[in-house]
């Protein structure tokens, strides 16, 4: 008969790293997402700056990342405008003169909704350098 051998060098520490993450795996799933959604605040932020032009700079600066939140089980963070004009850019507004005349209408720029589409498209890559601080920090 063959003999097996396995060795598992480096196996004890990585699961010495799991059963300490286990533990404070709550709080960290926590930092984890505030990390994402500061990322996702950076995404719309540029989105923004792209799409918007810069008057005074009041919607640029109004973009903040909120605070955690539990829904249905799930930990939930948003991204979201403080400016009080943010709808009339988001969804587009009527252009008035100020004898109340139409000149037109505006079309919404739609920040959110396209700054969204590109953290989908890039967020098991924002979960993945997350966890890996995480990992980075426990492997120690």
């Amino acid at each position: 008969m063959a003999a097996f051998e396995m060795k598992d060098k480096g196996m004890d520490d990585w699961k010495r790293a799991m059963t300490l993450m286990e533990k404070e795996m709550p709080r960290q799933a926590k930092q984890m997402l505030r990390g994402v959604g500061a990322r996702a605040r950076k995404v719309v932020a540029k989105r923004a700056r792209q799409l918007v032009r810069k008057d005074s700079g009041t919607y640029h600066r109004s973009i903040k990342r909120g605070k955690l939140w539990t829904e249905s089980g799930q930990l939930m963070i948003r991204v979201f405008s403080t400016a009080p004009h943010q709808y009339l850019i988001e969804h587009g507004h009527r252009i008035v003169g100020k004898d109340g005349s139409e000149h037109g209408f505006q079309p919404g720029l739609h920040v959110f909704e396209r700054a969204g589409h590109e953290i989908e498209l890039g967020f098991d890559a924002l979960i993945e350098a997350e966890f890996d601080k995480l990992m980075k920090r426990y492997a120690k």
